[in-house]
């Protein structure tokens, strides 16, 4: 007997059936006259969908792809045709090396022939992304969501990081992907919000980082979106910036609102990452910035 789908989703889904009606879909005629896009997508758990449901059924269980990720939604309404090898927790070296066993570096995907690229990538290079949250979640606690512990601790520990390790790994991987595919088109998606521009009324009790470190992760992410543009920039490649997009979207808005879900209390069972909505925030912002809408 088929079961019901559960609430989250049809929400899901929901999201699917809203980008197509925000001028994402390409006309009958022109998926009649000529052949599909030939569509890559790369990258993490931000380009996976991680924590999303449902799940890629094509896909490694140990990825936690959803299809309803933003390359999904980029290939349904453009009528590409996907090869999706995005997994949760890649880091740049998964480009070019076996992430899990039987998963296949990914740069393996990229053919002479393929027409269009898409990656989010560097959040997960040096742990960045996980260290960060850990380290200012726990000072948070411990300090009760005042002053800026974590900031006072690691102060410019993780921007040198991704000043001295993540921003040229991510130029050399996009360089590597032009040798790889000559005649594609490359997009790097920056990250979405996480935290708010500051501190938040009621927010430390889903995101418990302290009031003065909630600009400092911010800043930090800052960073890191602008080492990718950089990159991006140096090697040809377009970056699809979501600064503006995603405002007012972070982690600490309420459901229906936010594209990042919370460390507590969230609708995901990946925290900190984004939700069906996010995913569709970000297939949008890539649909605009390579003039697919």
């Amino acid at each position: 007997m088929r079961m019901p789908a559960p609430r989250r989703t049809v929400a899901a889904l929901a999201a699917v059936t809203g980008i197509a009606a925000l001028g994402l879909g390409a006309g009958p005629a022109a998926a009649d006259t000529k052949a599909p896009l030939r569509y890559v997508a790369l990258g993490d758990s931000y380009s996976a969908g991680s924590g999303v449901l449902p799940l890629d059924q094509g896909a490694p269980l140990v990825c936690a792809r959803t299809s309803l990720n933003y390359p999904h939604l980029l290939a349904a309404s453009t009528g590409a045709q996907l090869t999706d090898v995005t997994c949760g927790g890649a880091q740049t070296k998964d480009f070019t090396t076996s992430q899990y066993p039987g998963v296949p570096p990914q740069f393996d995907a990229l053919k002479s022939d393929t027409e269009l690229v898409t990656l989010t990538i560097g959040g997960n290079d040096n742990n960045t992304f996980i260290n960060s949250i850990l380290a200012c979640g726990s000072a948070g606690i411990l300090s009760g969501g005042k002053g800026s512990p974590c900031k006072d601790t690691y102060g410019d520990k993780f921007k040198d990081e991704i000043e001295t390790k993540t921003y040229p790994a991510i130029k050399a991987s996009l360089n590597q992907i032009k040798a790889r595919s000559p005649k594609a088109e490359v997009a790097i998606l920056g990250y979405p919000w996480i935290t708010p521009a500051k501190a938040v009324p009621g927010c430390f009790a889903k995101l418990p980082i302290a009031d003065g470190d909630v600009p400092y992760l911010r800043d930090l992410q800052t960073h890191l979106n602008g080492a990718a543009q950089r990159a991006a920039h140096e090697t040809g490649a377009t970056f699809v910036d979501l600064a503006a997009a995603s405002d007012a979207h972070d982690a600490c808005r309420p459901v229906g609102q936010r594209w990042i879900e919370p460390v507590l209390f969230g609708t995901n069972f990946v925290p900190v990452h984004p939700n069906a909505l996010g995913e569709a925030g970000m297939a949008k912002e890539a649909a605009k910035a390579l003039n697919l809408s």
